[in-house]
């Protein structure tokens, strides 16, 4: 019977120090398979706790647990040998045997496991397809720590070995471990659903805990690895010890505290066993650290040794995940049966014959704490200990055999099966325990799921309140929380606030979580949410501060309705009827002195020229496009020559008569009277081929200029060749310098109209109004662009008419007495002065 045995290894197994007293007790039943067994029947070493001896709650408990795990597999094997469907005319026995939470302590047992059927030695061959082993699977260990050093044995041989609580995420490397198999999720599931949870809650400033062993540290790393990517900043991350009476582990623990308190997280993820958890929980309490949202795992949440720390209640708030599991039909009737057992006088008489066998020594210090546990000790347990995963896994070996075999539903056929034959059967099909389906998926895990679990405190007493679910996704009943704030509701954790749309992230410091607010600056927009930078707008959008999106650019430029175009169009228009008005006025008095001094029939021409470049700053207003920015160069260029190309005959005249007067008369007829159109012809045909390569060599073209305006495309007229422009204009500057030599030092007598200085005047605006067009132009990048060009054209033609035109308008109208030979006398009619 196997319960006299449990009972004998319990009452010697807590010992004061490391001891296999439990090891010495094997627990065999045979049968036609043999399943190994691993269970952590005894203690772990005192050195867990700071006491010389340890409190009995902490031995029932770590004891109780791996006895619960013992029934539950050896329930499971009564019931396989009881069907007569899934085995029949098969018995599967089992060796079962104490891990004391060692690594060493378990190496024992699994090279027990390995020697060859029915021997005590180890076949050391090149090939074990025909090895035959003295198990046929393993159920256990349930730490990850002992999975890593009993899966390589079992792996080298290829046996099937299925744990019912290791979830190290390393133990998922199939190639490396490619006969491990677990009835639990791997921590990867854990702590997917841990992220998951703080980014409900907005919670991206948290501190992370481990304890020093595989399971804190490997869940410690999948958790570090997967929060850089959903904004989860880690202010503090630390390991616990594990062996609580080294020297130096209460200093760690209160220097973890510190160093919590100092980062100002109001949430800490705990990834440890009960033991550890406890010491950091006491730690916590006892300095002070406040109230906090503690995220715990299965490890500790559901230990009644944290849960019977004083003042527990002082930590905050204690939320945490636990693996989804149903319960075991019949388990608890089949534990109490076993326990009722216990009072029978064939029991003891059992125990006393078998404990009179036992060796003293060999068993080591007793737990005197533990000698008498009872249904009513265990019974608790029975509701929080998990042993649906050992039942599984004995279920999952169970089918295996079933299909290896080839069994009916009436019989097994008598075959020899070897281990290793079993891992296809456990890979590739489902198998159905108490009318649910489990299957072993590609990391040979059975992620079944876990439920959000909230420590709820009722009148003193602790329950554990289901408030969620995670499967793939993660369903949470906030209502069903209430937090340990004042409002009940969830506190902040963050190093900063939420930024704004429109707003990205300025980190601040050396971490990354801190950070400010800013506004995205114009042109750009915010993207993402909690974006460390703004993303610029096409070329063709734009975007004000603090955007979320772009907008398309208008096009700008000088429209007809706009105030601007509309002034400058009454100017021109002005500048134009005083042209025309002018050239009428000329035209009436053609034939008197003044008009003929003036230059007779050119001046009209002059004037008429004058009327054209006033018109041309229409070009300027309106949708610009490659054609009219052509020409706006070319009007603007003939109009000006055709005024400038009049001018120069009388400044070359009256340089002749001035300057060179023997050289004078044979040479005036080329400058004046009808001759004179000679010149003026020359000079506009020169313009024109000017025009032609300027057209040849590059002609203006339209641009659309998306840096000037912050909102709008700015369509400009852009110049493709300065050589070209310079050619285009350069020449018409040249006749004004010309005009002006000629013109600006020459004398008169007096009561006589001085012709050249009209023609100085004229050019010299010309030459102050460019200065200034060409250094506004060069700088000028807006609509004004445009706006300078007409009223350059503007200042040019009304310059021109003031300084040459109007003063000869206003004496032909208001001092017609002037207008006599004597005033206005032409000088090509007097006699030429000998040089001096």
């Amino acid at each position: 019977m196997l319960l006299p045995e449990l009972w004998l290894c319990l009452s010697f197994g807590c010992a004061a120090s490391l001891s296999p007293s439990c090891l010495s007790a094997q627990f065999h039943r045979p049968g036609d398979f043999i399943l190994g067994g691993l269970f952590p029947f005894g203690k772990d070493t005192v050195n867990l706790t700071a006491r010389s001896e340890p409190s009995l709650l902490q031995c029932e408990r770590l004891f109780t647990d791996g006895l619960i795990w013992a029934l539950g597999m050896r329930f499971a094997i009564d019931q396989i040998n009881n069907s007569s469907s899934l085995l029949p005319g098969i018995t599967l026995g089992y060796d079962m045997y104490d891990t004391c939470f060692e690594a060493l302590v378990a190496l024992q047992p699994s090279l027990l496991f390995l020697t060859r059927n029915g021997t005590t030695g180890i076949g050391v061959l090149c090939n074990y397809t025909e090895y035959q082993p003295r198990v046929t699977a393993v159920i256990g260990p349930h730490k990850s720590d002992l999975c890593l050093v009993t899966a390589k044995l079992f792996s080298s041989f290829l046996i099937p070995q299925v744990s019912y609580g290791a979830s190290s995420e390393t133990l998922s490397n199939t190639e490396l471990y490619p006969s491990f198999y677990r009835t639990v999720p791997s921590d990867k599931n854990l702590v997917e659903a841990v992220v998951l949870l703080l980014n409900q809650f907005g919670w991206n400033w948290v501190a992370t805990i481990g304890s020093d062993d595989e399971y804190g540290r490997g869940a410690q790393a999948l958790f570090l690895s997967m929060v850089g990517n959903d904004n989860i900043c880690i202010a503090f991350e630390g390991l616990i010890p594990t062996e609580l009476a080294e020297p130096n582990a209460k200093k760690q623990l209160e220097d973890t505290v510190k160093l919590i308190n100092s980062t100002k997280v109001n949430v800490i993820v705990l990834f440890a066993f009960s033991l550890p958890a406890q010491a950091l929980l006491e730690h916590s309490i006892r300095m002070g650290l406040g109230k906090k949202v503690w995220i715990g795992t299965e490890a500790w949440m559901l230990s009644d040794i944290a849960a019977s720390i004083p003042d527990i209640q002082s930590i905050g708030t204690v939320l945490g995940f636990v693996m989804r599991t149903g319960t075991v039909p019949g388990f608890q009737e089949y534990v109490a049966e076993l326990f009722s057992s216990v009072e029978q006088e064939e029991f003891c008489r059992e125990s006393r014959e078998l404990s009179s066998l036992m060796n003293a020594k060999v068993l080591g210090t007793q737990c005197q704490q533990c000698d008498h546990v009872t249904l009513r000790d265990v019974w608790p347990m029975l509701r929080v200990t998990t042993v649906q995963p050992v039942h599984v896994a004995v279920y999952g070996v169970a089918h295996a055999l079933h299909r290896a075999l080839g069994c009916t539903p009436k019989a097994c056929p008598e075959t020899p099966i070897r281990s290793w034959q079993l891992l296809h059967f456990m890979n590739t099909l489902p198998f159905e325990v108490n009318g649910q389906s489990f299957r072993f998926d590609q990391s040979h895990s059975t992620n079944t799921g876990y439920k959000l679990i909230f420590w709820a405190w009722r009148n003193g007493t602790l329950t554990y309140l289901p408030v969620g679910d995670y499967d793939q996704s993660l369903y949470i009943q906030k209502s069903q929380i209430r937090f340990h704030t004042a409002d009940q509701k969830e506190p902040t954790s963050e190093c900063f606030r939420r930024c704004q749309p429109g707003q990205f992230r300025r980190i601040k410091g050396f971490n990354l979580c801190c950070y400010d607010c800013t506004d995205c600056p114009e042109n750009t927009f915010w993207s993402s949410t909690d974006s460390t930078s703004c993303s610029p707008c096409p070329q063709h959008q734009w975007a004000p501060a603090r955007s979320t999106r772009c907008h398309d650019r208008s096009h700008r430029f000088l429209f007809w309705d706009e105030p601007l175009a509309l002034a400058l169009v009454t100017l021109t228009a002005l500048s134009t009827a005083l042209s025309c008005g002018t050239a009428l006025l000329f035209l009436k008095h053609l034939h008197t002195p003044l008009v003929q001094v003036s230059g007779g029939g050119r001046s009209l021409f002059a004037l008429l020229s004058l009327a054209l470049l006033s018109l041309s700053c229409c070009l300027y207003v309106g949708k610009p496009s490659d054609g009219l920015c052509t020409a706006q160069q070319l009007s603007y260029a003939l109009g000006l020559n055709g005024c400038f190309s009049t001018f120069l005959p009388k400044a070359l005249e009256i340089t002749l008569l001035t300057e060179f007067p023997r050289c004078a008369p044979r040479l005036l007829r080329w400058v004046s009277h009808s001759r004179a159109w000679l010149l003026v012809a020359a000079s506009l045909l020169t313009q024109g081929l000017l025009c032609l390569c300027h057209l040849r060599l590059g002609p203006d073209f339209l641009v659309a200029d998306y840096q000037s305006l912050p909102s709008e495309v700015l369509l400009v007229c852009g110049t493709k060749s300065w050589a070209a422009f310079a050619l285009l204009h350069g020449y018409n500057s040249c006749l004004a310098f010309v005009c002006f030599l000629c013109t600006f030092m020459v004398q008169t007598p007096g009561r006589t109209y001085n012709v050249a200085r009209g023609i100085t005047f004229a050019t010299l605006i010309y030459f102050v109004i460019w200065i200034f067009f060409i250094v506004i132009f060069a700088t000028l990048r807006t609509v004004l662009r445009a706006v300078t060009q007409i009223c350059t054209i503007l200042a040019t033609t009304l310059g021109i008419l003031v300084s040459y035109f109007i003063p000869k308008g206003y004496v032909v109208v208001f001092r017609p007495d002037l207008n006599t030979g004597d005033y206005f006398h032409n000088p090509a009619e007097e006699e030429p002065k000998e040089d001096a």
